[in-house]
């Protein structure tokens, strides 16, 4: 009869180490390493799509700031002088439309440009913007500007704000009321205020106001009163009296 010993049968066997892992365990650590690295991979998706979101509003943003402080640099010295196309017409000094694909939105002349290489040119330059609706980047508010006043051709356009949806501007009259357009006025005559509503996709409304030339100096409309340099009077027949000269005081 074998002899066995009071445990026998209540512990495990031992496994040999050559034996290795079993197949349940090979695929329990294939699947948590996957989940890690899907949690992994999300975390750095994550991580990129909100760096760029970021970048794209802070461009955004830059743009429309500089093209705020663009057009309220121009439209603030905009000066009343009428210009001549490179064909030789007239152009009067402030020419605003309604939105027009095929014609500038604005165009007037503005003074205070810096000259800093002294060339032979004046301080005046001629600036135009156009509300392009076709072409790459989609609908987009431009900057052209001309070297010379007088029958230059203007030079190339700069974008300024791009993915534009809607764009609506107006023209503040000298009685405050605001007008679609600026074309029938005089030769010389400008608004006070220009108005300007953009949309951008998905993004709301935002309106810019500026103020052109003088327009924030109200006119004079009160009549001048006259200070008398004579005798003080108090009605037609009163009048203040002066005191004699004093005897022995020179000059009195």
């Amino acid at each position: 009869m074998t002899r066995r010993s009071v445990g026998y049968g209540f512990t495990p066997p031992r496994r040999s180490v050559v034996n290795g892992f079993t197949l349940i365990e090979l695929m329990v650590a294939l699947v948590i390493f996957a989940m890690l690295s899907s949690a992994g991979v999300y975390l750095l998706h994550g991580a990129v799509s909100a760096q760029g979101a970021v970048r794209e509003h802070l461009d955004t943003q830059a743009s429309l700031i500089r093209t705020h402080k663009l057009m309220e640099q121009d439209l603030a010295q905009a000066v009343s002088r009428i210009s001549r196309t490179e064909t030789g017409t007239l152009a009067p000094a402030f020419y605003g439309r309604g939105v027009q694909g095929d014609l500038p939105l604005i165009e007037f002349v503005r003074g205070g440009w810096s000259n800093l290489d002294n060339a032979p040119r004046p301080n005046l330059q001629k600036i135009a913007y156009w509300f392009r609706e076709e072409g790459p980047g989609g609908p987009r508010l431009e900057r052209q500007t001309t070297g010379q006043v007088d029958g230059a051709v203007p030079g190339a356009p700069v974008n300024l704000i791009d993915r534009v949806s809607k764009l609506d501007i107006a023209y503040r009259d000298e009685t405050g009321a605001w007008l679609p357009d600026w074309q029938n006025k005089g030769a010389k005559d400008m608004p006070t205020a220009v108005r300007l509503i953009v949309t951008r996709d998905k993004e709301p409304s935002l309106t810019l106001l500026f103020v052109v030339g003088n327009g924030a100096q109200p006119k004079q409309t009160e009549p001048i009163i006259q200070v008398p340099t004579g005798p003080v009077t108090d009605g037609p027949t009163r009048q203040t009296p002066v005191a004699p000269p004093m005897p022995g005081v020179p000059g009195a």
